[in-house]
């Protein structure tokens, strides 16, 4: 007779699976620490010399050759120089990194930010959020800490390099503009609504991503009704962090007021009949294409907390529109 010991199978798999990850990490941080102590080593040769520049060439040039030779092709002159810029960038200004926590991969992408505060955010939310090399690169793409640092003071943008993103208000979870490339929508391309609201669906994952911390997916076309009208919210979405509904709607084309309108009362609605009495006030966030900060400012109250209105951008914007983002 067969006996079902399907919870101990999993159970056993779940502990492999978890020593595994243990292992990896392990390997990762004993090699990123190595790295970092071969880069302080070349770096404290190179001292030694009278000739800076050229002492330096031919010490990685010899190393390269004899390690190349024990070890393989890890260890190029090439390879060498980056060991020696990730001492350099790291002991100037130890961050969370009194114990490398990423893989070296991700340190090469790292050394590679010049700003100190900047890359410090990053490190620490790829710690913190557990993100691969593919999404760290993706952020960083989409220039998350430039469009977390747009709304906040110099004492802010210095806390996001020291804690990461940190989430006290509800203007914390903002973005503006909200980055979807990888949606796979053209810019300035004809599609409606629902085909946004799909694309989203179907990459649930990234949006979730794109959207920030503590975001879980909650519902789609949330139907309401009062009063026999029925109405429909795009897309509902709870925070953990905040403890609160987080209610998005998606628009085409240039924000109305009409549209603000229309999400207050979807707020208002979750606000009274919706959320329980320890939660806190519902968040509506309307993402359209292009928006008049003049409409929005004069359409909401003056305190609002709870309505925010954001552009989106379905490719990467350059270099040259990023700085336009900023300056305006």
């Amino acid at each position: 007779m067969e006996i079902n010991n399907q919870n101990l199978y999993n159970k056993v798999i779940e502990l492999l699976t978890q020593a595994r990850q243990k292992v990896a990490q392990t390997i990762n941080n004993t090699m990123a620490m190595a790295y970092f102590e071969i880069g302080k080593m070349i770096v404290e040769e190179e001292q030694k010399g009278k000739e800076k520049a050229e002492y330096g060439k031919q010490i990685l040039s010899e190393l390269s050759k004899k390690l190349v030779t024990e070890f393989g092709k890890g260890f190029s002159k090439r390879n060498l120089e980056q060991m020696r810029q990730f001492y350099l960038t790291y002991s100037i200004a130890q961050t969370v990194s009194a114990q490398f926590k990423l893989t070296w991969s991700h340190y090469l992408k790292l050394i590679r930010i010049t700003d100190a505060n900047e890359r410090n955010f990053y490190e620490i939310e790829a710690i913190k959020n557990n993100w691969s090399l593919r999404e760290l690169q993706r952020q960083y793409d989409s220039a998350l800490y430039t469009r977390l640092a747009l709304s906040k003071n110099k004492e802010e943008i210095l806390s996001l390099g020291q804690q990461g993103q940190t989430i006290e208000n509800n203007k914390d979870l903002i973005k503006d503009p909200y980055i979807l490339e990888f949606l796979g929508l053209p810019e300035q391309s004809f599609y409606s609504e629902s085909d946004l609201e799909q694309k989203l669906i179907d990459k649930l994952e990234h949006f979730l991503l794109e959207l920030g911390n503590g975001f879980t997916f909650a519902a789609r076309q949330k139907r309401i009704t009062f009063e026999e009208r029925h109405f429909k919210i795009d897309l509902v979405f709870y925070n953990r962090i905040l403890k609160c509904f987080v209610l998005i709607d998606l628009k085409i084309g240039e924000l109305k007021h009409q549209d603000i309108g229309q999400m207050q009362m979807y707020v208002n609605y979750f606000d009274r009949e919706v959320k329980l009495g320890d939660e806190n006030k519902t968040i509506g966030i309307i993402l359209c294409q292009d928006k008049s900060e003049s409409v929005v400012r004069y359409t909401l109250p003056e305190n609002n907390e709870q309505i925010f209105a954001s552009k989106y951008l379905t490719v990467l914007p350059s270099e040259k529109d990023f700085i336009k983002i900023i300056e305006n």
